[in-house]
């Protein structure tokens, strides 16, 4: 059993406790992330609707809510059984299965884009490797695998983390490490940018996060690279 199946049913709860102080709801947060995921595989891989992606870690399914229909083929997969029926039902147009924290159960070159969202500060240090590895491992050839990662150096976000229960033992790590693993694991850094810089969205506040990609203090960012 995955430390995360007892929370299954409180887990949006116990994140939306921890970001109060922001003033948004955690939905707001997930359709963020969603909308810079598929603006990255546009500008990567061309129309997202002839895209197969994968989101590995896609736990009670939040983000593939606000994928379906955006993506050719949208799987998801995570070691938290309980999490994964319970996406399944929700989203029944995503195909889910569990697995054993090791070996993802999908063959080689499966995919267009394997992607991962807040899902790295909870592995082991020593075993990021092979986790980065498996998800190099399941895309194509020109294919392109992206993290999603909590930004440690942006204060609120660390009081966000701090106040949330089942991050008491993450370990977070700042963008260029995340770069790197990738690079470790065999693949070619293509993008990376810092996003959500403001908790609100207003018409004039898009342009201005576009320009502040660079600047690390976004709540959260990501890497992204290519096979």
């Amino acid at each position: 059993m995955s430390e995360f199946d007892p929370i299954t049913d409180r887990y949006d709860k116990m994140v939306s406790k921890s970001i109060a102080f922001g003033g948004q709801e955690h939905e707001h947060y997930t359709r963020r992330k969603a909308d810079a995921l598929v603006d990255l595989a546009t500008r990567q891989l061309g129309d997202p609707t002839r895209l197969r992606a994968l989101d590995v870690g896609c736990g009670i399914g939040l983000t593939d809510g606000m994928l379906v229909g955006r993506f050719g083929e949208l799987h998801g997969v995570d070691l938290a059984r309980a999490a994964v029926e319970r996406a399944a039902a929700t989203n029944p147009g995503v195909e889910y299965q569990s697995y054993d924290g090791t070996r993802l159960p999908y063959d080689d070159e499966s995919f267009d884009l394997a992607f991962a969202i807040c899902v790295v500060h909870h592995i082991a240090v020593n075993e990021r490797l092979t986790f980065a590895t498996e998800l190099r491992r399941v895309v194509r050839p020109g294919g392109v695998v992206a993290l999603f990662e909590h930004n440690p150096c942006n204060p609120l976000t660390r009081i966000a983390v701090s106040r949330c229960d089942f991050d008491e033992d993450a370990i977070l790590l700042g963008r260029r490490r995340a770069s790197k693993l990738l690079r470790a694991s065999g693949l070619e850094s293509v993008d990376q940018r810092f996003i959500v810089f403001l908790p609100f969205e207003r018409r004039w506040s898009a342009p201005l996060e576009r320009g502040l990609k660079w600047l690390p203090l976004g709540a959260q960012y990501y890497v992204a690279a290519r096979k």
